[in-house]
């Protein structure tokens, strides 16, 4: 019997190479008065602002050089001006700071009455702007979320705004927007990406349509970090595109982990780079699921995914320690920083520790933590 579910996303999406392609005219379409939201570098951005003004748009540039805080997010507000429609083409943190952009527009209370932990946590009081999510890294997945990610500095964290109708209207992933993308920002968002596959699949809110996803995300994608590792690679790119719109999806309707309940934490304390937190973070979190984990479905799941492990890294059949040994070591070797050369010292993980408890993500992980065992997670991840 299949139990109840839900599932929301994106009014549509547009996944393949060449789909970018489509985005002058889909803009077009919902809207004429443009703010563009994009990464340090505008150039990377200039093929989109230059055929939306060829189309007779009023086309208005907003820079996100960091991942976004209040400041920045009240800045973009700003800027946005009279526009119709928002658009953000860049990582993680683009979309993230894109997305709040066009749902604080309409609003007339305080941002800090919308965010979670540190604020009230209240829906919306007016609908978005329509919203348009183009990725040009694989990791995040945001650009089919419901939630964008802010930090407060005075609180030392990172907290969610939160609406379902903060879903974009149009998602565009086209994999050639990362093709030659860094190969540290490979790495790191790479493997928040499997993080966001892994989570999902081995959490208590795991559903049949997620499992789905999941179920063909995990293997696909450590296959596809470790090609791009070796070498450029756009079968691989296409791949992690897709591992990281499923993560989008995955994350979004069953839930996450301790691994992104201590990143969010760690991330406001230090500033420290959301992805190579996860990816440092998901070995020792993994194994510490298994040893805690006592629902026979779980402990299932969570060896699948040490078999997956063993498998893309030539050690089949592995048990969790050996999986997460594997993986730790592969990853560090690739690059890969360990926690203390993040900046990320004993008295971060300590606040992490117990900051942890009220994070949303800490809600479906699949055992039972203490702030003892977060303690020595980030301990073992260095």
């Amino acid at each position: 019997m299949v139990q109840p579910f839900a599932f929301a996303t994106a009014t549509e999406i547009l996944f393949g190479r060449g789909q970018a392609g489509l985005a002058v005219a889909r803009v077009v379409g919902l809207g004429r008065r443009v703010l563009l939201v994009h990464g340090r570098d505008s150039a990377r951005a200039a093929w989109l602002a230059d055929g939306l003004a060829g189309q007779g748009c009023a086309v208005a540039g907003f820079a996100v050089p960091r991942e976004p805080d209040i400041a920045l997010i009240e800045d973009g507000i700003a800027a946005a001006g009279g526009a119709e429609v928002i658009v953000a083409i860049g990582g993680g943190a683009v979309i993230d700071a894109g997305k709040a952009i066009a749902a604080l527009v309409p609003a007339t209370r305080p941002m800090l009455d919308h965010l979670e932990v540190v604020g009230q946590g209240l829906a919306l009081d007016h609908p978005p702007l329509p919203f348009v999510a183009i990725p040009t890294t694989a990791g995040t997945g945001a650009e089919v979320t419901r939630n964008a990610v802010i930090g407060v500095p005075e609180h030392r964290r990172k907290v969610s705004l939160r609406d379902a109708r903060m879903l974009p209207r149009l998602a565009i992933v086209d994999p050639a927007l990362t093709q030659g993308c860094p190969r540290a920002v490979t790495l790191a968002s790479g493997l928040d990406a499997i993080t966001q596959v892994i989570e999902p699949y081995v959490c208590t809110r795991a559903n049949p349509l997620t499992d789905a996803l999941c179920r063909d995300a995990i293997p696909r994608g450590l296959a596809a970090i470790r090609q791009l590792m070796e070498g450029e690679d756009a079968d691989a790119r296409d791949d992690m595109a897709w591992v990281s719109l499923c993560g989008g999806l995955a994350l979004a309707n069953a839930g996450l982990g301790a691994v992104h309940g201590l990143a969010g934490p760690l991330g406001g304390l230090t500033g420290a780079p959301h992805g190579a937190i996860c990816g440092a973070l998901l070995p020792p979190v993994l194994l510490a699921n298994r040893r805690a984990a006592t629902d026979p479905d779980t402990v299932e799941r969570l060896d699948q995914v040490a078999r997956w492990i063993g498998a893309a890294f030539d050690t089949p059949m592995a048990s969790m320690a050996e999986a997460a040994r594997v993986l730790a070591d592969w990853s560090h070797g690739a690059g890969l920083p360990a926690l203390s050369a993040l900046g990320i010292g004993p008295e971060a993980q300590a606040a992490a520790a117990e900051a942890a408890a009220s994070s949303s993500s800490m809600k479906a992980n699949p055992a039972a933590l203490t702030p003892g065992s977060l303690r020595r997670i980030m301990e073992d991840a260095g």
